[in-house]
């Protein structure tokens, strides 16, 4: 297992009011609900067990209403509350606070995994998603967004020479810390490597500029962007990207009852339940369990 020097920065929303500031006062009205024309239009109608990768504090929760169990992890424990708060605690919820560079998960336990804005964060994109692909059953649905380099509007910025970098090179570009644009293509590949396969790909928020939120009415706005998401198998030139893979292989039943939890520390699984606590009997890590946020950060 990577020792903590070798692991990739983590973002940390720990103490953040991002969900009420950016999505609640922050005029995003348009961007919520496209993006949730989009998961309609690629999730499972149902399943067993989804796990939430940067659930945040549980805005996209709710739209996994197909699912028996639904698992919410985040790095930011404070998210967690919040999503504990909005969710009124419901059992068919989990949530564990934790790296998505080191999924505390035994593996192939999840038939279906969703990333919502939480791949434009990892500056080791294609490691994440291995960790992802590693926790799938086979045949196991994943959902992913990520944010395009390849976007018209960079693609506009460039020809006329306002901005710097090329929306046409693979390699990531990094706006402000810890923020990332990806190439479609690097994208792709990185899923192909990680053994997930693409099915569909949507193109979302193509409207995303004050110029259409001020004039155009939010119904009307989002019925256009709901017909533009339909090119997505064609072009990618949007600011965001949805995409549907599968984890190549026969598809199985889960091995498992319930969430089995993994020492991201040394590997072992399953561990050891106590009072307050989950216990790895390979390595002794005792990782605490508070107010029913199980924690994995070490922090």
């Amino acid at each position: 297992m990577a020792t903590e020097s070798q692991r990739p920065p983590v973002i940390d929303y720990e103490g953040s009011d991002y969900q009420d500031t950016f999505w609640e006062q922050g005029g995003r009205a348009y961007e919520d609900q496209v993006e949730t024309v989009a998961l309609r239009r690629l999730l499972p109608a149902s399943g067993r067990q989804l796990l939430e990768i940067g659930a945040g504090a549980g805005r996209n929760t709710p739209r996994y209403h197909g699912f028996e169990r639904v698992v919410l992890l985040d790095y930011s424990r404070t998210q967690l509350r919040q999503a504990q708060e909005r969710l009124r605690d419901q059992e068919r919820y989990t949530y564990v606070a934790g790296d998505a560079y080191q999924l505390p998960f035994a593996p192939g336990q999840f038939d279906a995994a969703t990333m919502i804005r939480t791949l434009h964060h990892m500056v080791a994109p294609q490691r994440a998603l291995e960790q992802v692909s590693n926790i799938l059953l086979p045949g196991g649905t994943f959902i992913l967004e990520y944010a395009n380099k390849q976007n018209l509007k960079a693609i506009l910025r460039y020809a006329l020479r306002r901005q710097a970098w090329s929306p046409f090179s693979l390699d990531p570009v990094e706006f402000a810390v810890l923020n990332f644009d990806f190439h479609p293509r690097a994208v792709r590949d990185w899923l192909r490597l990680s053994g997930l396969d693409i099915q569909r790909q949507l193109t979302v928020s193509h409207f995303r500029m004050g110029f259409f939120k001020r004039r155009v009415p939010l119904r009307l706005l989002v019925a256009m962007d709901s017909l533009a998401q339909l090119t997505g198998d064609w072009w990618q030139l949007s600011p965001s990207v949805f995409l549907r893979a599968r984890k190549i292989g026969k598809e199985a039943a889960s091995p498992y009852r319930g969430v089995v939890f993994r020492c991201p520390e040394c590997g072992h699984d399953p561990l050891e339940e106590g009072e307050g606590s989950l216990t790895c009997s390979n390595c002794a890590r005792q990782w605490p369990v508070n107010d029913g946020v199980y924690d994995f950060t070490g922090k």
